[in-house]
């Protein structure tokens, strides 16, 4: 009998080892089942997928999901369903005593422990249906103390009492929005009703379609709880953020739950404007740079997912200015920022999720502005999803910038009038394009150009001469421009008016035109093209095709085109006292620049019909002339040419060489012979060519040919 029983009880242990073995080893897959029966009939539903085999410390996963429902309420008028996943993880617990004090009907601290569960994670991803949003954080740790106290036997009564889950580097998409780098310290108790305690939140950057927004390092300290005289109210405090490098900042956004709505007002702090990234360097020398310091504010109103700006406003202290620089970084001109007239009355309306799938995640319309007393719009931004493109047009209404306008270096002089236009911009991967943009004013300036200083003589020093410097007027500038993604660009200019005025003389422009092309060659860069000049000038145009300019070898070739040339302004240009002349020349001057000197290669100049051309002299110059100077007086008293050529050339050293052939007949010079008159003018040409001074020294030539016929 004592055998029976023996081998009866080791049957026993063997069966219940066996048992507990086949449970241990069977339990990944019972355990769905047993989760189902545990959360029969509660909100949520879980999920498991990969379960390990458990230890006494923890158990592996390769899934879980959690689908929970929270009901509508006052301040959410429908039940949002929430769905949960966790990949690739593992769950542990443990044991300890429990710290706190222990339950008032419990005898003995030892009937309550801790229970300890930490959860870790690879992935986490949480979806609301609707979907407002997509959450998704890597390598979390949840941890969760539930307090465990002993009611009799093995029965036990669990109570939570904290849950623990630090966020970093989480991130929130909304559609084509994305939040990126949020951390926030989440810390639920029992203790304090579950509420989240107040902490900072923290949002490093914003995107749009994958492209970043000038909005990052958003801050501020928020919590859980709610007043109670505003039960639908979230509140963010202590908020912050920078808005292109530009620190913003608020006391207080208050954001209702129910209306889906808010306003608050951004104050953007004093800060110095070359701190903002446009003035940056990107490898090799700024063109641009800044002075002074800018503040402002910005009013805001969102209602369920749009954001208005209502007359926003950027104030510059007094010496702000943007300067740009040439390439040899020595300043051009300024703009004078200055003042409360600098960006008034912005205003925009942002849309952050448009149910259009073809829009960008922001989407930017109803942009206007006052900007230097004008008025700047755009139209609403359109989004390629093809090509990942952005577009809108800004639309300038009597900008007075030019007013503002300073000329330095080598330039001074003072400009006026309002700029009026249209600038359409094409924006793909943070490079811009222009197409077909206009810009005009009726206004206009002067400009004078002063050339590097040159040793001056006594005299000049003496009486304080200025040699070389010219002065430029110009009206009524008009630009058509386009520009491509990577920098090549053509701009289309007119004037309705030019005049060059230096000491020597001055010269009237009408209505000259051309185009600029810049940055073409990709070999060389340094090539600037003026291509289909023309101008008017003296009754006639002056034009060239085309004209290729290295600006750091200062070197190119081109061929001036002159036509319909009044001969007569030609003189009066240069207050002729004795040459009266009528008809128009016209011809073909080859020039070449190069370090800033002219060269004119053979130029060839021609009468284009017939004319007149009378040398008036007194009856006392000709009476005390000699008999051959005497007979050239009187063949040029009444000339009537049939033939009028000049040719021209030009070294770089100013050194010309000018011909005349003039060949006609004086019908009241010895019954209309023929007359042929050749002369020959040589001179410097440094200031002929901005002088036009020619006059004197064709007077002076008549008269030694004259005298070397009487030779």
């Amino acid at each position: 009998m004592k055998k029976v029983l023996l081998r009866t009880a080791i049957a026993g242990s063997l069966f219940l080892v066996a048992a507990g073995a086949a449970a241990w080893f069977t339990f990944p897959w019972y355990a769905q089942s047993l989760l189902d029966d545990a959360l029969k009939g509660k909100p949520f539903q879980v999920t498991t997928s990969g379960l390990g085999l458990p230890s006494p410390l923890g158990i592996g996963f390769r899934s879980i999901d959690v689908v929970f429902t929270t009901p509508a309420d006052a301040c959410n008028n429908a039940a949002t369903t929430y769905a949960l996943a966790l990949n690739n993880g593992s769950i542990s617990w443990k044991l300890q005593q429990h710290k706190g004090e222990p339950a008032r009907e419990r005898t003995g601290a030892d009937d309550v422990k801790d229970l300890i569960i930490t959860m870790k994670a690879d992935a986490l991803s949480i979806i609301p249906n609707p979907r407002q949003f997509d959450y998704a954080d890597n390598n979390v740790t949840v941890i969760v103390t539930m307090q465990l106290s002993r009611k009799s036997g093995i029965n036990f009564d669990v109570k939570p009492i904290s849950a623990t889950y630090a966020i970093e580097g989480a991130t929130i998409t909304r559609e084509k929005l994305r939040l990126d780098g949020i951390s926030y310290n989440v810390n639920l108790s029992a203790a304090e009703h579950w509420q989240q305690p107040l902490d900072t939140l923290h949002v490093a950057t914003l995107s749009s379609d994958g492209q970043p927004t000038p909005v990052k390092n958003f801050t501020a300290l928020f919590g859980s709880k709610r007043d109670p005289l505003k039960p639908c109210t979230l509140t963010l405090r202590n908020c912050s953020l920078e808005l292109s490098e530009w620190m913003a900042s608020t006391q207080r956004i208050e954001y209702n739950i129910k209306e889906k709505q808010t306003n608050f007002t951004l104050n953007l702090a004093d800060i110095p404007l070359n701190a903002l990234p446009i003035w940056s360097k990107k490898g090799g020398n700024n063109m641009l740079s800044a002075t002074g310091r800018v503040r402002g504010c910005i009013p805001i109103e969102f209602q369920d997912s749009t954001i208005v700006v209502r007359n926003a406003q950027v104030l510059a202290e007094k010496g702000t200015a943007i300067t740009v620089y040439n390439k040899e970084q020595k300043p051009m001109f300024a703009i004078d920022v200055a003042g409360d007239d600098f960006l008034n009355n912005l205003n925009a309306t942002i849309t952050l999720n448009s149910s259009d799938k073809t829009l960008s995640g922001i989407a930017l319309r109803d942009l206007s502005a006052t900007l230097f007393g004008g008025k700047i719009t755009s139209t609403p931004v359109s989004f390629d999803p093809i090509t990942k493109s952005t577009f809108f047009t800004l639309k300038l209404n009597d900008i007075k910038v030019l007013d503002r306008l300073r000329l330095l270096g080598d330039f001074k002089g003072s400009l006026n009038g309002g700029i009026s236009g249209t600038i359409p911009l094409t924006i793909t991967n943070n490079r811009f394009a222009i197409q077909n943009g206009s810009l005009q004013s009726k206004g206009g300036g002067k400009v004078t150009i002063k050339p590097p200083a040159k040793p001056q003589t006594t005299g000049e020093r003496l009486f304080g001469q200025e040699k070389g410097n010219a002065t430029y007027a110009f009206s009524e500038p008009q630009l058509q421009f386009s520009r491509s993604s990577d920098g090549k660009a053509t701009i289309n200019f007119a004037l309705k008016s030019l005049q060059q005025k230096n000491s020597s003389g001055e010269m009237s422009l009408t209505s000259p035109k051309g185009t600029v092309s810049i940055w073409q060659n990709r070999l060389n860069p340094d090539i600037i093209t003026l291509s289909d000049f023309s101008t008017g000038v003296l009754d006639g145009t002056i034009a060239l095709q085309r004209l290729d300019y290295d600006m750091v070898k200062k070197e190119g070739e081109t061929t001036l085109q002159v036509s319909h040339i009044l001969i007569q302004k030609l003189l009066d240009l240069q207050g002729s006292k004795k040459i009266y002349a009528t008809g128009y020349i016209k011809g073909n001057i080859p020039v070449k620049i190069k370090n800033e000197a002219f060269e004119i290669l053979d130029g060839k100049l021609t009468s284009e019909q017939n004319g007149q051309i009378i040398y008036a002299t007194s009856l006392e110059e000709r009476a005390a002339a000699n008999p051959a100077l005497r007979i050239t007086y009187e063949a040029l008293t009444n000339m009537l040419y049939a033939q009028l050529l000049s040719s021209i050339t030009m070294s770089a050293d100013g050194k010309s060489l000018m011909t005349i052939q003039l060949k006609g007949t004086n019908p009241d010079f010895q019954h209309g012979r023929p007359v042929e008159l050749n002369l020959s003018v040589q001179q410097n040409l440094g200031d002929l060519m901005r002088s036009l001074s020619i006059s004197s020294d064709i007077e002076q030539s008549i008269s030694d040919k004259a005298l070397q016929k009487k030779r």
